[in-house]
């Protein structure tokens, strides 16, 4: 399947320009229009041996619904929870999507370019727009585009094609493999299933704990630019120390495919901040300089501030001079946040201490799967206000940019993760999967660096990190990840032992995971305060950075009950999560803090590939998958709450002791004075 899926990749590539470093997110504005082609395409699966009928047959070159059999399937979503039928919802091979639009001719003109962009496939995906290629991706959970002006049919209807691929394989991100029954006379003919053999595996299917949901899981858009379009803008920000003022810099990347010949053009580029009310704080000119704001709103997450996510607007103008062809200014609105990010014996915002309280989630919802979803999006933000949580990671995997866009402003903040998830044998640690995760950081973090909710970046989850191979690997992979954006710390998500592990000496923060009570010591929460405390001491002496705990808790099957507790029930994980917080509670102050956040596992309960050891997928959550809370939650809740009332109480006694000052400066002046 994976040879045939090579072959098939080489006979269609053609020169295929697929754009995806650094793509604006697609905004209207008055030189730009979106359309968005969300809603019931036309499906099928490829149940053909090989899975590569469609190829052979080029199902692309004519409606798909005269290549055989098709349904209705909603973009996006996953397809796999989609129908009653288990075929599809454990299909592994390509699988056709097809939709139809009007292009219409107010978009046939000299000065605009029209561009396809699509959200997030999963995981390899090929587009084809009226029975021509387009372009091609590898990797889920990222967007890309390419310009499709010269593949249209203006003023007409355009057949838009997409193949998908979920295929894995050791060298994919995240990792996996396919196991062929060849020659095993009680298999069936031709079976094979994604697969990992021991010992590595985690469960039957693959090497990480969730479903590997497949299918177009982001909104398909077209929209238009000026031919002389900006396509990538980097901002970023400093701070003085008393925060009275601060400096935006920026960097605007232009493009022009204009037909106008040979003759040299210079670009016009104006770049104005407007604060919340759409006030125009300064401006200037050029495609890179900086902005003074003096008295900055900065952003701030939840509990550091009586205002939190703050978000000024970066208007950007780009034209051209010189030429008496008609050419349209291109104009963009990127909302930033002002803040920065630094490391020292504790994680920092603004120069301020601060310390993680949050979750570890999955885009992960009944029927869609992992398709986005703006009800259940608004649902989990409004559970995470009501948790009083600060923070989340995106484990393990990028989602999606309005949920990013969400994070910025509300004040949450967001470790950002790759999905660079399993990776458990050398055979991860390769060349050719190190090329592909320098392509995701790459993609990762040009299309999330502007957003001030992202504090971190998080390379991988869980990693061998134990094997030789893997500390030049990781050296290498951070240090991509700090040479795209300086600005940030950057990190992996560790579970090696302190004392084996070979990759952490490059990370800025040490993220581990730890099961205390459930995976070590399991029914056993009278060791928990001993042996975590001892775990985490340990990592901080042996590397001197601050530690989360990004990973912890225990299954609660809601409904389950025990006095005293048992594992499974609601009452075992309050008992577990009450252990926990006296722990970090004694690590977590002081003049060199241990732990500088803690992020319990998980949101939300989720699906994963069937095991023995997973009962109608892991239970973890917080919150039942439908999004019901379970009586752990509300322990949570009240720690989360009052450790961010406390963070409050503690911002306003330093504003008390400033205005002091303050108060005694004036008089001591004003003494001088006299």
């Amino acid at each position: 399947l994976l040879i045939k899926r090579k072959l098939i990749i080489a006979l269609c590539a053609e020169q295929i320009q697929t754009i995806t470093n650094g793509i604006l997110y697609p905004m209207e504005s008055e030189s730009r229009q979106v359309k968005d082609l969300s809603g019931r395409w036309r499906f099928r699966t490829d149940n053909s041996s090989g899975r590569d009928t469609g190829f052979q047959e080029r199902w692309w070159e004519r409606r798909l619904a005269e290549t055989g059999h098709v349904i209705d399937m909603p973009v996006p979503a996953s397809y796999n929870d989609i129908t009653q039928d288990k075929s599809i919802r454990d299909f592994v091979g390509w699988a056709w999507y097809e939709t139809t639009f009007f292009a219409p001719n107010a978009w046939n003109n000299e000065v605009t370019n029209v561009w396809l962009r699509v959200g997030s496939a999963h995981y390899y995906a090929m587009v084809w727009l009226n029975g021509e290629q387009v372009m091609e991706h590898e990797g889920g959970h990222l967007p890309f585009e390419c310009d499709v002006t010269m593949s249209l049919n203006f003023g007409a209807t355009n057949r838009l094609t997409i193949a998908v691929n979920n295929t894995l394989t050791p060298n994919t991100l995240p990792p996996g493999e396919i196991n062929h029954y060849n020659g095993k006379d009680d298999y069936p003919a031709g079976y094979f299933t994604q697969f990992k053999q021991p010992p590595y595996a985690f469960n039957q299917e693959y090497e990480f704990d969730f479903f590997n949901y497949a299918g177009i899981h982001r909104p398909v858009k077209l929209y238009t630019t000026p031919r002389l379009r900006i396509g990538e803008i980097v901002t970023s920000s400093d701070v003085t120390a008393d925060h009275a003022s601060a400096t935006v810099h920026y960097q605007v990347t232009v493009t022009d495919s204009s037909r106008v010949g040979q003759e040299m053009a210079s670009y016009n580029i104006t770049v104005v901040l407007e604060d919340s009310t759409g006030a125009i704080v300064n401006k200037t000119s050029g495609g890179s300089g900086s902005i003074t704001v003096t008295q900055p709103m900065l952003w701030w997450p939840v509990g550091m501030h009586d205002q939190v996510g703050y978000l000024y607007t970066m208007v950007v103008y780009a034209g051209r001079l010189g030429l008496s062809a008609p050419i349209t200014t291109d104009v963009y609105r990127l909302k930033i946040g002002i803040r920065t990010v630094t490391v020292d014996q504790t994680l920092k915002i603004n120069g301020r201490p601060f310390y993680v309280i949050g979750v570890g989630k999955h885009e992960d919802w009944d029927v869609r799967g992992k398709g986005f979803d703006w009800s259940m999006v608004v649902k989990d933000f409004n559970l995470l206000d009501w948790l009083g949580a600060n923070a989340f990671r995106t484990s393990h995997y990028p989602y999606a940019e309005e949920i990013m866009q969400m994070c910025d402003e509300r004040g949450i903040v967001v470790i950002d993760e790759c999905p660079a998830v399993g990776m458990r044998s050398a055979n991860n640690f390769v060349n050719k999967t190190l090329s592909h995760h320098l392509n995701v950081i790459g993609e990762l973090v040009t299309r999330d660096r502007n957003h001030p909710s992202v504090i971190m970046w998080s390379v991988a989850n869980e990693p061998s990190s134990q094997l030789p191979p893997a500390a030049q690997y990781f050296k290498t992979v951070l240090d991509r990840a700090r040479e795209l954006d300086p600005t940030r710390p950057a990190t992996f998500v560790c579970n090696a032992g302190y004392d084996s592990d070979l990759a952490t000496p490059y990370v800025d923060v040490v993220c581990v995971n730890k099961y205390e009570g459930w995976y070590d010591d399991p029914g056993h929460v009278e060791v928990i305060q001993k042996r975590l405390s001892y775990f985490l001491t340990q990592w901080h002496e042996k590397r001197s950075k601050p530690v989360i705990h990004m990973e912890w808790g225990a299954g609660a099957i809601a409904g389950f009950h025990s006095d005293p507790s048992l594992m499974y029930t609601e009452e075992y994980l309050c008992d577990v999560m009450r252990e926990h917080f006296a722990t970090f509670d004694s690590l977590r102050t002081g003049s060199n803090p241990v732990l500088a956040g803690e992020m319990i596992w998980n949101f939300a309960d989720f699906a994963t590939a069937q095991a023995t050891t997973r009962a109608y997928g892991n239970r973890k959550g917080i919150f039942t998958r439908q999004r019901q809370p379970k009586s752990p939650a509300f322990v949570i809740r009240d720690r989360y709450r009052a450790l961010r009332n406390q963070s409050v109480a503690e911002r306003q006694t330093e504003l008390d002791l400033i205005g002091k000052h303050w108060w005694r400066e004036v008089r001591e002046n004003w003494d001088r004075s006299l």
